[in-house]
């Protein structure tokens, strides 16, 4: 689910499992991942890095800031639009992938590693 509700449900699998760092498919995820983060009493990035996709425009405006990749859309449009011209000008298409690069945007929401001797705990353990 590519929503706020299941990067919230992911990430608590997640963190029941001691991962210190995750990686979402959406930044609207990566919003969920840091609501169930600061759920438990974590702090991102100090305990648990998230990193989004997409970095859509107010994901800079974010606390923190979400480090995501940007998708060069320009270049998707592109190749969507020469692709679909072909194929309306009969010309034969392999339909091979199309791979571009995406750029990371490095903002507050990562970190160095935690510890790993030391999986971040819930406040509800910690006495």
């Amino acid at each position: 689910m590519f929503t706020v509700e299941g990067g919230q449900s992911a990430a608590n699998e997640l963190l029941d499992s001691g991962h210190t760092a995750i990686v979402c498919a959406s930044d609207v995820m990566a919003l969920g991942a840091i609501r169930a983060v600061q759920a438990r009493g974590l702090r991102v990035p100090e305990d648990v890095s998230i990193v989004g996709f997409d970095d859509s425009p107010l994901m800079a405006l974010t606390n923190p800031p979400l480090t995501t990749l940007r998708q060069p859309v320009a270049a998707i449009a592109h190749a969507a639009v020469h692709a679909l011209a072909a194929e309306i000008a009969g010309e034969h298409s392999t339909r091979s992938p199309v791979v571009l690069a995406s750029d990371l945007v490095v903002r507050g929401s990562t970190g160095p590693a935690a510890a790993a001797s030391a999986p971040p705990r819930s406040p509800r353990s910690r006495r």
